[in-house]
């Protein structure tokens, strides 16, 4: 059997990993190489997942062509940050694409590009030109999933936030999204509009709606008429009636932005998949630019050879060190602290235990740089509804003083998101005890708000996440007694006067946090990126060992393992 052809969204993941490994993983003489190490890791990932060597590299000729500028001049403007040369790419990003490039030739990967033109156009062609190849499109870019189409034998395989993946096929798109295939899938986007490609939308038309109405009335022409109509069937308000005709030229442009070329040539670029890998030329590479792990790691994935690896010495330590069994690069920086130096401790106070159903009272963002606080942001909030009183016993907030003092939900709730989840940008990894209920909350009460189209989307804006719970559990598995915040504050010998006030809680996780990485010098080394991974495993595996106790005396005991945020209908 034929293995998949590997379709990869090359700057989606580049990307992905300049901003989410630190800048502390240098060549040799002091290049940041971050993004390079996080592409080979990836790809060394892909390759064992899918079994498949047949690889394509696609790349960005052309991040915004004139022919969608001239459709929607909107068309991705916001991202320039050099209007000067016209790129979004940073300087320290833009100086390792040349080692990107001269890694994927000499792994035998083919780089695909074609002169005006984006990935995602080169994508379009290979899948609309793939006959009955196996195909799988590798992007974070949710827009390629109008690529799904019947007859064509394609999915989306999407990273997540925790080291998850998601593949999506054209069966799976119903459930997900609402609606029926790719060009479904396009309408309904250009209707919700996506902020990041400067795509409009139609204001109040957030996802739901926009496949209710894509799946009731079939493509945009069709929902636009209806609109015209005044009709008002499947969530066709008179608001959205109104909203939809005075943005009718503009959702239709977005979709036709949205929309990728299929007639490019693309051919050569699939029948060199699959090419053998130089391995002189590799070696120089790995050396010259201190990536000798991850250069190994895929060499072996693509060959099925153990690969012997020199280490460059002045640079990185001949011992890996290892966290709950998993082998992790050193940082190349000796002086670098890693996630340690650089960190905002978070807590929420709320109007009860489940995180479902709670509303937020109070909250705090802590930051800590070089193991010393930084001035806080915190926020207290009126949420609309009566506190309890077994909540106020607990953090002393009464419905009255939120009244009188705090925010209202709708105007606390977006700052306290926006600046959770603005640490992504830098790699600035986000710590709090038993997390998992915080960021619940906050994904509950976002949706609720309609910031975000559902829960599972915050996960795609969370920076890395570091739980003391989940981290404490498994550093010191079979210590005694409880892990509260109290517990555990006792225990590293933190000062935790006043227990419950956002702000305190915050501070005690912070310098819980520091405690653990002086305990354990492999995990204070571990990137953040990478142990926040581990901790979607190890949060599985205690939940499964707590359920099995459990069940001993009740046998319909169920503890979820749901990590960094528990799913929510």
């Amino acid at each position: 059997m034929t293995p998949p052809l590997l379709v990869l969204d090359t700057p989606a993941l580049y990307y992905r990993s300049f901003h989410g490994l630190p800048d502390t993983i240098r060549s040799p003489h002091g290049r940041p190489v971050n993004a390079a190490k996080g592409l080979l890791d990836t790809i060394s990932q892909l390759v064992g997942r899918w079994d498949s060597r047949r690889i394509i590299a696609v790349m960005d000729a052309d991040w915004r062509p004139d022919f969608r500028t001239a459709l929607l001049p909107e068309y991705k403007a916001h991202r320039i940050t050099d209007p000067a040369r016209g790129t979004e790419t940073p300087p320290e990003l833009e100086a390792q694409l040349p080692v990107i490039f001269d890694a994927l030739d000499a792994f035998g990967i083919p780089i695909a590009e074609v002169p005006g033109t984006e990935a995602d156009d080169v994508i379009a062609s290979i899948v609309a030109q793939g006959g009955d190849e196996d195909i799988v499109v590798v992007s974070s870019d949710r827009d390629l999933l109008a690529l799904l189409a019947p007859g064509r034998r394609v999915c989306v395989h999407r990273p997540r936030t925790g080291g998850r993946w998601e593949t999506t096929a054209l069966a799976d798109l119903p459930a997900a999204y609402g609606v029926a295939d790719g060009d479904a899938y396009r309408a309904l986007a250009a209707l919700r509009g996506d902020p990041s490609d400067g795509i409009p939308g139609v204001p109040g038309i957030g996802e739901k709606t926009a496949a209710r109405l894509v799946a009731g009335y079939g493509g945009l022409d069709a929902i636009i008429a209806a609109a015209q109509r005044g009709d008002k069937e499947h969530g066709l308000s008179a608001r959205r009636r109104e909203n939809i005709l005075a943005h009718a030229d503009g959702v239709r442009a977005g979709e036709r932005v949205m929309e990728g070329l299929t007639d490019l040539a693309v051919s050569d670029f699939v029948a060199a998949a699959g090419g053998e890998p130089d391995t002189a030329r590799i070696a120089e590479l790995s050396g010259l630019w201190g990536l000798e792990r991850s250069v190994a790691r895929l060499l072996a994935t693509l060959t099925g050879d153990d690969v012997e690896v020199q280490t460059t010495e002045h640079v990185r330590a001949t011992a890996e060190p290892v966290v709950g069994g998993a082998p992790v690069d050193r940082a190349v920086d000796s002086t670098s602290a890693g996630w340690a130096a650089d960190f905002c401790a978070f807590d929420l106070e709320t109007t009860g235990v489940d995180p479902h159903t709670g509303r937020i009272v109070s909250a705090a963002l802590l930051p800590f740089a070089g193991g010393d606080e930084g001035p806080a942001r915190t926020w207290l909030v009126d949420p609309g509804v009566e506190i309890p009183e077994a909540a106020q016993r607990v953090h002393g907030i009464s419905t009255e003083r939120a009244r009188a003092e705090g925010q209202p939900t709708a105007v606390a709730l977006p700052q306290i998101m926006d600046a959770v989840c603005a640490l992504s940008a830098s790699g600035t990894t986000l710590v709090g005890h038993n997390i998992v209920y915080d960021l619940t909350v906050l994904a509950a009460e976002a949706v609720r708000a309609g910031i975000l189209p559902s829960p599972d989307s915050l996960l795609d804006r969370l920076p890395p996440v570091l739980d003391t719970l989940v981290v404490d559990r498994e550093v010191d598995t079979y210590r005694r007694g409880p892990r509260t915040l109290g517990a555990l504050a006792q225990h590293y010998g933190v000062s935790l006067d006043d227990a419950h006030d956002a702000l305190e809680d915050a501070r005690a996780a912070g310098l819980i946090a520091l405690a653990l990485a002086r305990s354990s010098p492999a995990l204070a080394e571990t990137p953040a990126v990478a142990l926040h991974d581990q901790q979607t495993v190890w949060k599985r595996e205690q939940a499964a060992s707590l359920q099995e106790f459990l069940r001993r005396r009740r046998p319909t005991a169920v503890v979820s393992g749901d990590w960094p945020l528990e799913r929510l209908d």
